[in-house]
């Protein structure tokens, strides 16, 4: 394998592993630890793959064409060329001379389609050197974008000059005569692309190559993912490509402002309509054109630009910065040219929602026919999959959705179809009953509406469905509907248009009737803005969700067509019908996963730590039917030697309190004194940074406040600075800034303090993703066991639903395997941030006496379990520490 460096063992085990999986079409589990170059591993492994398929299947193809010219081609010969081509067709019973002839035909085919897909190949490389090696092109398009920047500056000179001691119907018509003259402008450049693309690059457009599709977790993981394909042997002749939602991508100040990933969307695609509508129906009436923001059409899209970018995407390895840089330097959508370079790419870098949501993958022009993947950062793989395909309404949204739709219907009752009036009127009455399961009427203003009996009630879909007296509505026949007449974005345009609460009430009769609708939602924004409880950020954040709140409900519709075993929807009432909710609750992911399954040659999960892994087995792939033969697990050690990591399992204290934190027992004074004194101790011999986490938010408060009254915390203060885990994630970088200046501060200056102390919790902003590496984390301390929430409406129904559906194992039902791996895979995430590189050293400190039984210690990460010792008094572990 090409490496970048002489790569460790268990780097080349790992690449060996990977392309095995991917030859033989697997389904491979693999865990590598952070800090032996998974990254590397997978890209090297992966990409050499990658380039030996396509060698051997150009081989392959040359050696069926050369037969061919010789004719002494075979049935046999064409169809290995494609494994996936179907066999003839059954000719059981007709004459020889017929089989022959189908026969013949059938290889006649084969090889007219080989020969287009190597002409198609040939055209795009060459197009692509072309680019690569001629400076001239790359200045094109930027000048025929001057071309029409000049041309708009023009046009608005001469409105001026032609505006000046006009009239106001002058000024409109001059503000028509120009979008007109532009859009001609545009129309004609278009015309003149497309006609000179229209021999190489629509062609090539059509075909996409074998590929492999890497997802992440966050934007920040894929850019770093493709910094590394840049260092890569393979940086210079992959074809790359990062897709990334409107939010990261759109270069377009004036709708990145609006700031809410559901405001940016609809704007842009509003901006698409007025590109490529026809004449409006005021015009076709012959009125006023109204010179409105509404009528704007985005600068950026242009298809000539985009082409541009697409190729400027292929011919180099970009990450999602400078993919935005370009379309900012050439005036083209990054997030629509990136997507025209999908079908050539080899390797394509996008997030995990948009390859697992399959509504979102066939939007994005996403195939993953006989296409891999790779699921990086795996290790909540199940919960991201339950979580994308859960959805939630508020009470709130039901009725604003109720009150917007019902105007939309009176405004355009004339203009609708009788088919498309009657799923309008079927979508306000699935509204109206989802209001009355809640205890409300949509009539009536939901902040105003006191729930009558609040509680958790969980129903099978079923159920929900009957209860709210809609079983008798088609919900396949209403998301058909939702899909086809894009009613969600028009309903937004609407309410963009005519019912802004900001804006003052028009006294023309048509804004008269929507005076109604305003009021109402000024009356939403009101209470919003008064509602003290949550942080501003937090209130503003909830308005931009709001506004379109169809596209909620159309999710949550969606959601309810699942089968009735593999979800459940929750009834939350909470107060008022505005606080109240409902949601869909997925209870088997495996059901979206096999969709991928099935259609891929194949498919890697792979992660740092992906312990315990008969989670992904059980719950993932057995549930979606996967062979177990077809899956293939890979679990390596890390390259730092024995001596540098110290895992140790503290059964008892310094004054021989048991460790043993329950929930019935961790909050005694006692045990909260013992936590303290066994910190105190470590921080006397523990250079630098150490980190302890504690299970949840309150707990960790809860010990503070105890630490601070008991004299404690002062004891820790005089050896180690200390810090808290802040609740807000706009907070969370500074604390680490700080955290790690402190720690060099004092390893230059020699005083009393000796580092710090970073008080952490386990599944908070720093148990995931965050580096303690060297002096940063020495030492990092679990307390307790962080166990799940058994009393959840959610998890008892998940634990239920394992129960009924799937085997026992090891003796042990399914509901306590499930609580044991939420409990470990969050540990194992929170002692992994230590251990960053192959120099790096520190100790692991698991205080409660329950990690050392056998079935706790398996489920550690290899590397980890096989060095750690159980301790039972704190003088044994003492001294290990100090050595």
């Amino acid at each position: 394998f090409p490496f970048p460096y002489t790569p460790y063992l268990i780097q080349e085990q790992f690449m060996a592993a990977l392309y095995g999986a991917l030859e033989a079409g697997g389904v491979g589990i693999f865990e590598s630890p952070t800090g032996t170059g998974k990254s590397l591993s997978l890209i090297c492994g992966a990409l050499s793959w990658l380039r030996d398929f396509e060698e051997k299947k150009q081989q392959e193809e040359a050696r069926v064409l050369a037969l061919e010219d010789s004719g002494q081609e075979g049935k046999k010969v064409v169809a290995s060329v494609e494994p996936g081509h179907p066999a003839s067709k059954d000719t059981a019973g007709e004459p020889d001379w017929v089989t022959a002839f189908v026969q013949k035909k059938e290889e006649r085919d084969m090889v007219d389609r080989l020969k287009e897909v190597r002409m198609r190949r040939k055209k795009r490389e060459d197009h692509l050197e072309k680019i690569r090696h001629n400076v001239q092109l790359k200045y094109t398009a930027k000048r025929k974008r001057a071309e029409e920047d000049e041309t708009r500056r023009l046009l608005q000179l001469s409105k001026e000059v032609l505006s000046e001691g006009a009239g106001e119907d002058v000024t409109e018509k001059l503000d028509h005569d120009e979008e007109l003259i532009l859009a001609e402008y545009e129309s004609d450049e278009e015309k003149k692309v497309v006609s000179g693309l229209e021999e190489d690059d629509n062609d090539l457009e059509e075909e996409h190559v074998t590929k492999i599709y890497y997802c992440s977790r966050t934007h920040s993981q894929l850019s770093q993912f493709v910094r590394e394909v840049q260092k890569s042997p393979f940086g210079k002749e992959t074809r790359l490509v990062s897709l990334a939602s409107r939010q990261n991508l759109c270069v377009n100040e004036e709708v990145r402002r609006l700031g809410s990933l559901q405001l940016i969307n609809d704007r842009c695609v509003e901006m698409q309509k007025n590109k490529h509508e026809k004449k409006s129906d005021e015009e076709k009436a012959g009125q006023k054109r109204h010179a409105s923001h509404t009528t704007t059409s985005c600068p950026f899209y242009s298809y000539e630009q985009m082409q541009f970018l697409r190729d400027e995407v292929l011919v180099g390895v970009k990450d999602i910065e400078q993919l935005v840089a370009l379309g900012r330097e050439t005036k083209a959508c990054p997030y629509y040219g990136s997507r025209y370079a999908i079908p050539a790419a080899q390797l394509v870098v996008l997030p995990y929602h948009m390859l697992l949501h399959e509504p979102t993958r066939s939007a994005a022009g996403i195939k993953l026919k006989d296409q891999v993947v790779i699921i990086d950062e795996a290790h909540n793989l199940i919960d991201t999959i339950t979580c994308i395909h859960s959805a939630e309404v508020s009470g709130s949204q039901l009725c604003r959705a109720h009150s917007q739709l019902s105007q939309y219907m009176e405004r355009y009752r004339k203009c609708l179809k009788a088919k498309n009036l009657m799923y309008i009127k079927q979508i306000l009455y699935v509204l109206e009953r989802f209001v009355a399961v809640l205890g409300g009427n949509v009539n009536q203003n939901p902040s105003c509406q006191a729930v009558p009996q609040t509680g958790t009630v969980l129903k099978s879909i079923n159920d929900f469905l009957f209860q709210s007296q809609i079983d008798n509505i088609n919900l396949f026949k209403v998301q058909c509907y939702f899909e086809k007449s894009l009613i969600s974005r028009k309903l937004f345009g609407f309410v963009e248009r005519y019912g802004d609460p900001a804006t003052a009430v028009k006294t023309n009769k048509e804004n008269q009737k929507l005076a109604g609708l305003q009021n109402f939602l000024l009356t939403l924004q009101q209470r919003s803005d008064t509602e003290g409880d949550h942080p501003p950020v937090e209130a503003e954040n909830e308005q931009l969700r709001a506004s379109s709140p169809l596209m909620q409900i159309e999710g949550f519709l969606s959601a309810l067509t699942n089968a009735n075993q593999d979800g459940r929807v929750i009834l939350n009432r909470q107060g008022t019908v505005g606080q109240s909710s409902l949601k869909f609750l997925l209870l088997n992911p495996a059901v979206h996963f096999a969709k991928v399954v099935e259609e891929c040659r194949a498919v890697i999960i792979a992660g740092g730590t992906m312990q315990p892994v008969s989670d992904f087995r059980e719950q993932l792939l057995s549930s979606a039917g996967v062979d177990p033969a077809r899956v293939v697990e890979f679990s390596c050690g890390h390259v730092i030697p024995p001596e540098n990591i110290l895992p140790i399992v503290l059964c008892s204290g310094p004054s021989n309190q048991q460790l043993e934190f329950t929930y019935q027992t961790r909050d005694r004074p006692q045990m909260m004194d013992e936590i303290g004194r066994i910190l105190c101790n470590l921080c006397n011999v523990v250079p630098g940074g150490v980190v302890c986490f504690f299970p949840s938010y309150d707990y960790e408060k809860q010990v503070f406040a105890h630490w601070e009254k008991q004299g404690l915390l002062a004891r820790l203060a005089a050896k180690k600075k200390v810090f808290q885990e802040p609740k807000r994630a706009s907070q969370v970088e500074q604390v680490l800034v700080e955290y790690a200046k402190c720690i060099k501060r004092c390893s230059q200056a020699e005083g009393q303090l000796t580092g710090a102390l970073l008080l952490s919790v386990v599944g908070g902003k720093m148990s995931e993703g965050i580096n303690f590496s060297d002096e940063l984390g020495r030492c990092v301390i679990m307390v307790g066991m962080p166990y799940p929430n058994i009393k959840s409406p959610e998890l008892q129904e998940k634990m239920a639903w394992l129960d009924k559906t799937m085997p026992r194992a090891a003796g042990q039902p399914p509901s306590r395997v499930l609580i044991e791996n939420l409990c470990m895979k969050a540990v194992n995430q929170s002692i992994g941030r230590a251990i960053r590189h192959q120099k790096d050293f520190a100790s692991i400190l698991l205080l409660d006496r329950r990690y050392g039984s056998t079935a706790v210690l398996n489920k550690l990460p290899g590397w980890i379990r096989e060095r750690t010792q159980v301790k039972a008094t704190f003088g044994a572990a003492f001294a290990e520490l100090r050595k």
